[in-house]
């Protein structure tokens, strides 16, 4: 068993966290928001900051929202680099850029430290269930060394390439899933607007070559009205700003991508913006006069 940090105690890394301690490893743990009781009382160590949890660890895993939240969690005043020696590895769990990413990877390896990005997919019921789906960029050696670690979190585990690779698969994801969203948001919408049950129709494209993890999950919260997150509008919005910022440095359109952020821009208009990004057919039910549900 190991020595683990953990930095960012969320949604998805209270019980990404909570799933290392079941799994026998002792956890030292810091949020900004605090260190929550369930993970204390698991038997998970609560540090003053990301530095000392550095000091206690040998890996260092981070999940926070953003590209400036990983920088100073990682660089900042008692961040984590601050703490590390020689031979520890940073993970990086975040959905974050994958330029920016590169560039934190060479600043850890310069303290001959290692450096892992390992993006997830599955939101909070797959942190929970751990089976998140893990996109991780590393060195293979590198993999092999913290794989355990994932397989605690997670059931598809792919090592996808060098650092970064992760990163660029999560956006891939994402722009899959906006799109995935905004699909069966038209469906279910024009199955109401016609006058048809959606919790029917939804029912019946499950059996079909329409079924989709989506259509299962976020397909039911637009019949029944629950939007709470799971996760965020804002945070798919920061996603696909990742991959529509990537596409125009490479001088390529991403049309559909474009239409699913305008979609969660106005939710964001609409006071929408911690919503559920399932909550993205709201905007379509604006433009529509009808909803779902």
């Amino acid at each position: 068993m190991a020595n683990i940090g953990f930095v960012g105690l969320g949604i998805m890394g209270r019980p990404m966290a909570l799933n290392l301690i079941k799994g026998g490893h002792s956890l030292f743990l810091h949020s900004r928001s605090g260190v929550p009781a369930e993970l204390t009382a698991a038997g998970g160590k609560a540090c003053p900051d990301a530095a000392e949890v550095a000091r206690a660890a040998d890996i260092v895993v981070t999940m926070v929202p953003d590209t400036p939240d990983v920088e100073r969690v990682l660089f900042g005043e008692a961040g984590v680099a601050a703490g590390l020696s020689k031979g520890k590895v940073v993970v990086d769990m975040s959905s974050i850029s994958p330029i920016e990413t590169k560039c934190f990877a060479a600043r850890i390896e310069s303290l001959e430290c290692e450096y892992v990005d390992a993006p997830v997919s599955g939101g909070e019921v797959g942190a929970r269930a751990a089976s998140l789906t893990i996109m991780v960029g590393a060195k293979p050696a590198v993999f092999e060394r913290v794989k355990p670690l994932f397989e605690l979190m997670g059931k598809n585990i792919t090592l996808v390439g060098d650092v970064g690779d992760g990163q660029t698969c999560k956006v891939c994801n994402q722009i899959i899933v906006a799109l995935n969203i905004e699909a069966v948001g038209e469906a279910l919408l024009f199955a109401a607007k016609a006058g048809a049950d959606p919790a029917k129709v939804r029912e019946a494209l499950m059996g079909g070559f329409a079924a989709s993890r989506v259509l299962e999950v976020h397909g039911e919260r637009m019949v029944k009205r629950t939007f709470d997150p799971g996760f965020r509008i804002e945070l798919h919005q920061k996603d696909l700003s990742l991959a529509l910022a990537g596409a125009r440095a490479m001088g390529m359109s991403l049309p559909n991508t474009a239409t699913a952020q305008e979609l969660f821009n106005a939710c964001g208009g609409m006071g929408g913006s911690k919503w559920d990004h399932s909550a993205m057919v709201r905007a379509l039910e604006a433009l529509a006069g009808k909803t779902v549900g």
